[in-house]
């Protein structure tokens, strides 16, 4: 049994990592309210846009573009979306993990990486980072997400890379939070289905699981003629950009929320931990003060029995 002195030092160095973990909760708690707010704000925008978008894509069956047949490299561009600090649970292992199991060739991945935490375990598995843009999710902007559009969409233009996805955890409340590989480019109008069986998202379906004909019928949009000026090639040009770099923002604000929300649980977990254990070493310190009383009263009995 461990002595009193070796109990009352390991319950006071857990009590100070309880404290620790219940500030840096309490930090957590406040920047995830800022960004749940900041991510609410800005869904409706996303969802309109992404509705407008697909929309569009639904009767654009006999346009020819790049941008909705892919391009012809092998090389696929995934944007990862971790943090630059742990103690955040699972949240950055499952995004890791997401991208390890996706089934795509490592020699054919090209790694945007935004935070430390993806960078440095993507690239010690061998992975090739294009690019690394982690002082991003620290405060994120729309500026930074343009920025990342335009440096896959001029990859993609370039024929270096033929298909663009985003790993990035999907915010739903304050536990549940929902890694996701969705693919960007190329979009796939004629595929109205979520999902291809492969747990990868081809991004061509409405947020409560409809199918994107079933969405467009019921919002009016299946009967409404379109017309392009002055070209539909350029007015996809034009908008698929802007949808990319809208979907690349939109998973930042819920990649920020979703990790605070880990982070929270996480530090609220690990504080409930410690006082478990400091309350069962303050039930040992007693047990053990307990017996050396006993011991102590023992032996001066029979010191006085043997005076006697």
């Amino acid at each position: 049994m461990a002595s009193m002195r070796e109990i009352k030092r390991r319950k006071g160095s857990i009590s100070s990592t309880a404290q620790i973990t219940k500030a840096m909760k309490l930090v957590s708690t406040v920047k995830f309210q800022k960004a749940k707010g900041r991510a609410e704000l800005s869904k409706p925008y996303f969802d309109k846009m992404y509705q407008t978008v697909t929309s569009i894509l639904a009767r654009t069956d006999n346009v020819n573009h790049p941008y909705l047949s892919g391009g012809t490299s092998p090389k696929k561009a995934v944007i990862a979306i971790t943090s630059n600090r742990g103690l955040a649970g699972g949240y950055n292992a499952n995004i890791i993990r997401l991208i390890t199991d996706s089934g795509f060739n490592m020699e054919d991945v090209v790694l945007y990486t935004i935070g430390r935490k993806g960078k440095d375990a993507l690239s010690r598995k061998g992975y090739q980072i294009a690019k690394d843009y982690s002082d991003v999710i620290n405060a994120p902007i729309y500026k930074d997400a343009a920025e990342i559009g335009k440096a896959v969409l001029t990859a993609f233009a370039n024929q270096e890379i033929g298909e663009i996805y985003l790993a990035y955890t999907s915010f739903k409340n304050t536990v549940v939070h929902i890694p996701k590989l969705i693919r960007l480019l190329p979009v796939d109008g004629n595929s109205l289905l979520k999902g291809s069986g492969d747990g990868i998202d081809d991004g061509s379906s409405v947020s409560d699981g409809r199918s994107l004909s079933e969405g467009n019928q019921e919002a009016g949009y299946a009967n409404i003629p379109m017309n392009y000026e002055p070209e539909a090639e350029e007015a996809l040009s034009a908008i698929i950009p802007k949808y990319i770099c809208s979907l690349i923002y939109g998973a930042l604000m819920e990649a920020v929320a979703s990790e605070n929300g880990a982070r929270m649980t996480a530090m609220d977990n690990a504080t409930s931990n410690a006082e478990e254990m400091i309350d069962k070493l303050t039930l040992s310190y007693n047990r053990a003060r307990q017996g050396a009383i006993t011991q102590e009263i023992t032996e001066i009995v029979s010191g006085s029995e043997a005076l006697a």
